[in-house]
């Protein structure tokens, strides 16, 4: 009986030795990280961009997949302020509106890809997402000579998997760091009090192109945002293509 126990009693030891060797093994290894076991590979999408006070730059994003009767007077309103943005198109949503496609482009504005079907990217393959992504790529080519170069996961959904083949094809994942919550049916003045307050300098803002109350609430958002004297940028205006760190909050901050 004596024996039985001072057995088990040495099993336990030994086994509860090598637990503490791993921990202090992994500890060790990722303590610059301050994760146990290994230090954090996650990619990250770009959220924000850091940029000086003094700077006082946003961009404005829209969402394109549901309908386009309110494009153009996106376009019109921004004109009218002086803005440029960016809008991500929906693969189906440009076989619709081809010539709205093409009106964005005509305007000024940078337009990135938000995927062929608006599905779930890290549940699709590496291929089905190539696919997915190549397809709004080409049709973009095709219908303006632009080839996008960012690309907005639909659901705002992103894993390793998406990241890395969006680096293999040259391509930036954004995401955004102001969500307006357009698509709720919120008011012009919830949308505004969403954006405005909140502003700061390298802000990515996301609103829909075809959001119930869109075309008023812009004109106050850019009326509020100027008046706090931001100017507003595409994204290929304000995200780094090289030379670049983002942190784990997905600021994206210029190397030293």
């Amino acid at each position: 009986m004596i024996l039985t126990l001072k057995r088990q009693s040495i099993v336990s030891f030994v086994a509860y030795f090598v637990v503490a060797v791993v921990l202090l093994i992994s500890i060790g290894a990722t303590s610059t990280a301050g994760v146990f076991f290994c230090s954090s590979t996650r990619k990250i999408p770009v959220y924000r961009v850091a940029q000086s006070d003094e700077d006082k730059v946003i961009a404005l994003t829209f969402d394109a997949a549901w309908g386009a009767d309110k494009t153009q007077g996106i376009l019109d309103i921004m004109q009218k302020y002086d803005a440029k943005g960016t809008f991500f198109l929906v693969g189906f949503w440009i076989d619709k509106f081809e010539d709205e496609t093409k009106a964005i482009a005509d305007a000024g504005f940078d337009i990135g890809n938000h995927s062929k079907n608006h599905l779930n990217m890290p549940k699709l393959s590496e291929d089905a997402i190539r696919d997915e992504i190549s397809y709004v790529n080409d049709k973009v080519f095709e219908l303006t000579g632009i080839k996008p170069t960012y690309f907005r996961a639909p659901y705002g959904d992103y894993d390793n998997k998406l990241m890395t083949v969006l680096e293999d094809m040259g391509m930036t994942g954004v995401q955004w760091s102001i969500d307006s919550l357009d698509w709720k049916g919120l008011s012009a003045k919830q949308i505004y009090d969403r954006v405005v307050p909140k502003a700061k300098s390298g802000d990515i803002v996301l609103f829909h192109n075809n959001s119930d109350n869109i075309l008023e609430a812009l004109p106050i958002v850019l009326a509020g945002l100027k008046d706090a004297g931001f100017k507003f940028v595409k994204l290929s205006e304000l995200v780094l293509t090289e030379n670049y760190s983002i942190d784990a909050n997905g600021v994206q901050h210029a190397a030293a």
